[in-house]
């Protein structure tokens, strides 16, 4: 009698929790959704599918501990897990690899002021076609065509203290020159080298046009972002690709006139 009753009592408690709890699965696709992380925020970038290494962390994981299917709890729980408490579903949080926030970049200090790339300029000046013009305190060079336009360049000069006005001739041009500081120079800067050999990493850059017998030259930067500054001991430095441009269009003899 009494093993009747105890199996009527489990039988109505199953009969209760049936009705009142949702359908059952033990498919693990069923409960995917459940588990699935937070959209990632807008700044992050966008993944096409887990990485390999996460997706089989989540793979063993689920085959080892099947606690991520949800079977209701309680004593229905109890009896399909054989006694053991199974522990509630974790989420995945390491299913996508996270990127970092990307702060905004500021604007890199050491970027070119537009106005100083080479353009054509309407010239009303004096000098003839093929002269070359440096405006100092400007920070541009000319070159003036024979057609009332000059082609502007943005330049680099003479820092306070090393600045100089005058009209020269350029003497000689070299490509890639090398570089030998005179010594009024190394008596300043006793840190630089005697001698560079000419290439990228000399300051020289890739062209130089001397100017009659002075120590000063118009000549290419490996430091393009001082175009626009006075940093120089009184040469004009051009970037390079500039400095390739007006080597070029310029012979030895032609005038240089600096104001």
């Amino acid at each position: 009698m009494q093993r009747h009753m105890f199996w009527a009592l489990v039988m109505s408690a199953i009969g209760i929790v049936s009705a009142q709890a949702e359908p059952m699965s033990l498919q693990p696709g069923r409960y995917a959704q459940a588990t699935a992380r937070p959209p990632v925020p807008a700044y992050i970038a966008p993944q096409t599918a887990p990485t390999p290494i996460a997706a089989e962390r989540a793979s063993a994981r689920y085959a080892a501990n099947n606690s991520d299917v949800n079977l209701g709890g309680g004593f229905i729980e109890f009896l399909f897990s054989g006694g053991r408490t199974v522990a509630p579903p974790r989420p995945q949080t390491d299913v996508l690899a996270r990127g970092e926030p990307v702060e905004e970049i500021a604007a890199d200090p050491r970027a070119i002021d537009p106005k100083y790339f080479k353009q054509v300029v309407p010239y009303t000046g004096s000098e003839p076609p093929g002269t070359v013009v440096i405006d100092t305190p400007q920070r541009f060079l000319f070159l003036v065509q024979d057609n009332g336009t000059a082609v502007r360049y943005g330049i680099g000069v003479g820092k306070p203290g090393f600045t100089w006005a005058g009209a020269k001739k350029v003497s000689a041009k070299k490509e890639w020159p090398d570089w030998t500081p005179p010594p009024e120079m190394l008596q300043r800067r006793p840190d630089l080298p005697h001698f560079m050999a000419g290439g990228p990493e000399n300051p020289l850059g890739a062209r130089a046009m001397y100017l009659g017998s002075s120590l000063y030259r118009i000549h290419g930067s490996n430091e393009p972002w001082t175009i626009g500054q006075a940093v120089s001991s009184g040469c004009i430095r051009m970037r390079n690709e500039d400095v390739i441009d007006l080597y070029e269009k310029v012979k030895v003899g032609t005038k240089v006139v600096v104001i």
